[in-house]
């Protein structure tokens, strides 16, 4: 498999909080949708390349571990082999009216046969750059995962 870097950048302000903002970014993948769905959506698949280790309650609660700090989140929607999202527990009042969120999806272009992962990361980071430099790597690790 051969990998290409490619993505587009958006960052959008929200007018609800101003201090939270929703970066858009578009990853190229050569791997089917079939293949990367399991690890845009399961606790195990997401272990694998997105947190240091993931684990999920009977509750369906997602625990996040990320440098022995745990971030818990519900899976608020997913459809098979095209998306997943999570909605991250309110840690302050602010958090229960805005509460952040990441969204991945699987998109594929019928024309040239290419798998792009869409990433919607709404959250309270502040630095663009570190956002996108973070992404970055995830996808990253993704790509050996799967394929490199």
């Amino acid at each position: 498999m051969i990998f290409k870097k490619s993505y587009n950048l958006k960052f959008e302000s929200t007018p609800t909080m101003p201090e939270k903002t929703l970066f858009t970014a578009d990853y190229e993948i050569h791997a089917s949708v079939k293949m990367l769905y399991p690890y845009i959506q399961s606790a195990s698949g997401l272990g694998d390349w997105f947190a240091d280790n993931v684990r999920i309650s009977p509750e369906k609660v997602f625990t996040f571990e990320w440098d022995s700090e745990q971030h818990k989140a519900t899976q608020v929607g997913h459809r098979v082999n095209h998306y997943s999202k999570f909605e991250f527990l309110p840690e302050t009042e602010e958090d229960k009216e805005d509460p952040s969120y990441f969204e991945l999806r699987l998109e594929l272009n019928e024309m040239t046969q290419t798998t792009f992962i869409k990433v919607f990361d709404y959250s309270d980071i502040e630095d663009k750059e570190e956002v996108r430099d973070l992404w970055d790597g995830l996808i990253e690790n993704l790509r050996k995962v799967v394929g490199g």
